[in-house]
């Protein structure tokens, strides 16, 4: 921002600011970003509403987390809802007057939107007939019969008045300047909150072919079916999104790379696997307990050539289809290492839930890792793994993550834990919470941010 000409500057482009500022948001780190922005650019801010998660601001405050907090005066109305990041009625609320705010600007007006991971529920505005109930149950049912992530954006960007470009079409013929802080490996605009301020090349048969795919055409409600029918009749045709500039501000990749030089100022070799970590659980937690094992090897010569370990490494990488992943590098700058390495990487594995108990991505992922390297001959090395979420809270727990060392499931046993039973149930909270009184457990609180999860492989030379 240039105070002395009132020019706002966002990336190549100018923006002239004359009092004709509003702002709206959605998203776990967007009560932060809405005040660093009114801070910024308040004597221009004329309104503004944003969509936060329910509890967020007594959490800021509890922290003692000032800077993430509006100011008394703000002209930034808050909403708080989607408990439990499902859409709710709150979270309709505040849609519906982030919608109305849009709706009301002109051409001299300038829309400063603020999107960030957890959006998409804390936006939930169903084209009428739809009722939130019908297009979260139709979006379950979807979710349960397997559908991807892909395939019910697709949907709820069909059914939505504000996804899919929706919010960017309410806005014209103002301005719209969209800041991203994203929660998806690889960073795709259109994906992350189901893209408000990005055209859908989304269309009725799309969503007639899903619907097909997973057998539930013919259970459609009749509010869905005159909506799609609707759509494939609208005179105007696909809208475009010329009036808009999307930008992504934070990543996991920024994540990673501030944590390797805090690393580094502690004294690791620090080095970024990758930020695309993606897949089911149990694939990435082999993954981890191979690299330590192969790391390790590296770290403490002599070292015969390649072993079996270090083939199956690369082809475990392959099958992971990591595109960001340089692995021979990685270990050429291991071996070159000889004190204590620091091994960073992000992204998001999946689990498939068999059980009904407590935990979240991390946890089960730090606890299946905790057995792998306990079944492993790691050699004089002495290793820790950690995994958290950086918006602080992994799945429905207090907890951000946890951490773990091969003496894991050894250590477990003398307390009467048996991993297994617990890696069965899904119950990795459970676990942590039990084992050695709950000291493997990451709190962190409430972050503010959300730039998916952190994975840290530490190994210290005897």
């Amino acid at each position: 921002m240039d105070a002395s000409n009132g020019q706002l500057k966002v990336r190549d482009r100018s923006f002239q600011l004359q009092q004709n500022l509003y702002l709206v948001g959605f998203g776990k780190a967007v009560l932060g970003m809405a005040a660093a922005a009114e801070e910024l650019l308040g004597q221009h801010l004329v309104q503004g509403v944003i969509s936060v998660p329910k509890g967020i601001r007594a959490a800021m405050e509890c922290t003692g987390k000032q800077e993430m907090l509006l100011k008394p005066h703000s002209r930034i109305q808050v909403f708080e809802g989607a408990e439990d990041n499902l859409p709710d009625h709150d979270a309709l609320r505040a849609a519906l007057a982030i919608r109305q705010l849009a709706e009301g600007l002109t051409a001299d007006d300038l829309l400063l939107v603020l999107i960030s991971g957890g959006g998409s529920a804390l936006l939930p505005a169903p084209i009428p007939p739809i009722t939130l109930e019908e297009k979260q149950t139709l979006t379950k049912l979807l979710a349960a019969r397997g559908a991807t992530i892909q395939e019910l954006n697709t949907i709820r960007k069909a059914l939505s008045q504000l996804k899919g470009g929706g919010l960017a079409q309410a806005a014209y013929p103002a301005q719209v300047v969209s800041l991203i802080l994203s929660d998806v490996v690889g960073d795709p605009v259109e994906v992350i909150a189901s893209g408000p301020t990005v055209a859908s090349d989304h269309n009725v048969q799309d969503c007639l072919h899903i619907f097909d795919r997973y057998g539930l055409r013919a259970a459609l409600p009749c509010s869905v079916k005159t909506v799609l029918a609707q759509a494939d009749s609208d005179p105007r045709g696909p809208h475009t999104c010329g009036h808009v500039l999307n930008v992504i501000i934070g990543s996991n990749i920024l994540a990673l790379a501030e944590a390797q030089q805090q690393a580094e100022v502690l004294g690791y070799r620090a080095v970024v696997l990758s930020a695309a970590m993606q897949g089911d659980v149990k694939s990435m937690a082999h993954f981890y307990g191979l690299l330590a094992q192969v790391a390790g090897a590296y770290l403490t010569p002599p070292r015969a050539g390649a072993s079996v370990e270090d083939e199956q490494l690369h082809e475990l990488a392959a099958e992971l289809q990591l595109p960001d992943m340089q692995l021979k590098e990685v270990l050429e700058s291991i071996a070159g290492a000889r004190g204590p390495v620091c091994l960073l990487a992000g992204g998001e594995p999946t689990v498939q839930l068999q059980g009904t108990g407590k935990g979240g991505r991390n946890q089960e992922l730090a606890l299946r890792v905790g057995a792998e390297l306990g079944r492993r001959t790691l050699g004089p090395v002495d290793v820790l793994f950690l995994s958290g979420g950086t918006d602080g809270k992994d799945g429905p727990t207090e907890a951000a993550g946890a951490w773990v060392m091969p003496e894991l499931v050894s250590q477990a046993t003398t307390e009467g834990l048996d991993v297994a039973t617990f890696l069965a149930h899904n119950d990795s909270h459970t676990f942590f919470c039990h084992f050695q009184g709950g000291a493997h457990l990451l709190y962190t609180g409430l972050t503010g941010t959300n730039v998916m999860d952190v994975h840290l492989l530490f190994l210290q030379p005897r």
